[in-house]
């Protein structure tokens, strides 16, 4: 079953549900690949942290012209 599923069957009885919240909820990643995601897509792969920007390749190229940066070549 899935976490949602889970979550929706016990929703009306608080201790089952505080109990399945604090062992079936990943913890908050200090390090490592999935810290930082794509604030447009949310994907964790090839994102460009450079300035602050957050984006994945695929979205920065979509979005660079918006951001203010220019193609020269």
């Amino acid at each position: 079953m899935s976490y949602e599923k889970n979550v929706k069957q016990v929703e009306n009885k608080p201790l089952k549900l505080s109990r399945l919240e604090r062992f079936n909820l990943s913890k908050k990643r200090k390090f490592g690949k999935n810290t930082h995601k794509c604030r447009r897509c949310r994907r964790t792969g090839g994102v460009i942290r450079q300035y602050g920007l957050l984006y994945c390749r695929q979205c920065f190229r979509e979005e660079a012209e918006k951001l203010g940066f220019r193609k020269y070549s």
